[in-house]
């Protein structure tokens, strides 16, 4: 493919509730990133990607939009969002907003049009549908399918004004948007095109692949032990989903400069409909996020059901979407994000070998082929959070989660709460640590959730001062991508590809090479790589000690050690 900006560019996400917090209210805001703009241009980052800012209830922290085109009192006002536009416009960044149109909040003007009553014009603008054959409203069993919500509990809401049931795949205050439904469509991109006349730079898509569905919503098959069908091969990549991207990509980017990014997030999607989706010449998408490597901690119960991934599971499972989209298509290179733990945590050691774990996993991937994405914090090596009762989370569906487990299914409360202290979104949404101070520099006031505890330690103020820090090794990351079109442009191929411990690869482009060796263990690794010819005079261009020793192309590495070599 045709060099693209976003190539060579790094993403970083705020979290707004949680970033930085101006007006001591605990909560993060709009004049709280302003504050903080130097920090990301020192970090070296190209893009920021924003997580909601609209009107919303907040019943899902801002997933759960009222008003796309309004931003909540909560974190400022649409002057703040453009005083913030021009801030990071000055500073080379470009701004990515979130897009979150599979569904609304229940309090959006269109679903309460649509819910006034059944022959308003706007009530197949969501998916309503009457009980079962035979059923009464209300009744257990008389929901229109038996397809679950991912926020537990049934994915139907029963509206008692109409008698008639509506779709919500997440919470019941968020009902999902009919897209077979022109109408919608052509709100979702007016919508779209206000935003980018306002100077925005494109957007990050929210569960973009549900947006199609099977319009019969037939029953899933429950598994055992299940409490719901499956309805995934109903809801995602459903029959018209490339059609609705195309439109899309026609209906607002088609005809504007060629410096917008779109990213779709798509939980499920494999290698093939990857391509698919990121194939320059459908004009969709620019990429996707999936969720393989994600998973690879997940037993057959699914996200709060543990088990240990191998540094194999991760080898082979990111190999092969190197390895897929080679020669089509583009990755998105993730660890963390508003909705995953920390990885320094999840496939670090948080312990004492925080820092070098930190930097082994960041060298990793950032040197994959793909554009790599930040989650604040990660820079700094933030990790999860000593959560001890249920009454420190926050999050609806950890939530929801405890007490169908612990009430519904009677399991104990002690082994539920170590799931969600592994896994809960909530770990990655605590406060910013910015310094060693009050609140970790976050908020004058009362956080909306508690600063982790190790924020005297892990700290921006800190990292930012100590040049062997994982700021600084992010920093130097990302300005290897800027200056080398090997790693923005070149090919992967993975080397001892039956190791261990280390993850191992070479990028090439035009008689140019890196070799990225890493360590994943705590253990010292030996490797031997006299195989690949023309490495006997590499020179380590970056390395996470800051002072690796490389004999040669046999030798040891440290324990979570990474040497970056080129020829």
């Amino acid at each position: 493919m045709s060099d693209k900006w976003w190539q060579s560019a790094v993403v970083y996400q705020v979290y707004p509730r949680s970033f930085a917090d101006s007006d001591g209210d605990g909560i993060g805001d709009l004049r709280g990133i302003i504050q903080h703009l130097d920090h990301l241009e020192a970090l070296g980052v190209d893009v920021v990607w924003l997580s909601p800012i609209y009107a919303s209830p907040h019943d899902d922290n801002g997933y759960d939009i009222s008003d796309y085109q309004r931003i909540d009192p909560l974190f400022g006002s649409l002057d703040d969002f453009d005083e913030l536009l021009a801030g990071m416009h000055e500073r080379g960044i470009k701004l990515v907003m979130d897009l979150v149109v599979n569904h609304t909040s229940d309090e959006h003007p269109w679903f309460v049009e649509s819910a006034s009553s059944r022959d308003n014009p706007k009530r197949d603008w969501y998916w309503w549908r009457p009980p079962r054959d035979g059923a009464q409203p209300g009744e257990h069993g008389a929901e229109p399918t038996n397809w679950g919500s991912f926020f537990s509990g049934s994915a139907w809401q029963l509206d008692e004004q109409t008698g008639e049931y509506y779709l919500h795949l997440f919470s019941r205050k968020q009902p999902d948007l009919n897209w077979e439904n022109p109408q919608v469509r052509d709100a979702v991109y007016e919508m779209m095109n206000w935003w980018l006349d306002r100077g925005v730079d494109g957007f990050r898509m929210d569960v973009v692949n549900f947006l199609s569905k099977d319009v019969s919503l037939p029953d899933g098959v429950v598994p055992p032990g299940g409490l719901y069908g499956d309805a995934y091969p109903f809801f995602a990549q459903g029959p018209r989903i490339h059609e609705f991207l195309h439109e899309m990509h026609e209906r607002v980017f088609a005809g504007r400069e060629d410096r917008y990014l779109t990213v779709g997030e798509m939980p499920g999607v494999d290698i093939a409909e990857a391509r698919r989706f990121t194939d320059p010449d459908r004009r969709e998408l620019d990429m996707v996020f999936q969720f393989e490597h994600v998973d690879l901690d997940h037993g057959p119960g699914g996200k709060w059901d543990h088990r240990e991934a191998t540094v194999l599971d991760l080898k082979r499972n990111l190999a092969q979407w190197q390895e897929g989209l080679a020669d089509v298509g583009w990755n998105s290179l993730y660890w963390n994000n508003h909705d995953q733990p920390r990885v320094v945590s999840r496939f670090g050691d948080d312990g004492e070998n925080r820092v070098v774990s930190a930097k082994a996993l960041g060298t990793l991937l950032h040197l994959m082929r793909g554009t790599p994405y930040v989650y604040q914090g990660e820079e700094l090596g933030m990790t999860n959070v000593p959560f001890s009762t249920i009454d420190d989370f926050r999050d609806i569906e950890t939530l929801n989660y405890y007490a169908e487990a612990v009430d519904v299914l009677g399991r104990p409360a002690d082994e539920v709460l170590a799931a969600l202290r592994r896994t809960s979104r909530d770990n990655a949404r605590t406060p910013m640590q910015w310094t060693g101070g009050p609140n970790a520099g976050f908020t004058t006031g009362t956080p909306w959730i508690a600063v982790n505890p190790n924020y005297p330690e892990v700290n921006a103020e800190a990292a930012r001062a100590d040049s062997d820090s994982v700021f600084a090794h992010y920093r130097a990351l990302a300005e290897l991508r800027h200056r080398s079109r090997v790693v923005s442009a070149g090919g992967f191929a993975l080397v001892l590809p039956e190791h261990e411990q280390i993850f191992g690869y070479v990028r090439g482009l035009d008689g140019d090479a890196l070799l990225v060796l890493v360590n994943l263990s705590g253990d010292a690794a030996e490797y031997d790589t006299s195989q690949l010819a023309g490495w006997e005079v590499a020179r380590v261009v970056l390395a996470s000690g800051g002072d690796a020793v490389v004999p040669g192309l046999s030798g040891v590495l440290r324990p979570w050690e990474a040497v970056v070599l080129q020829r």
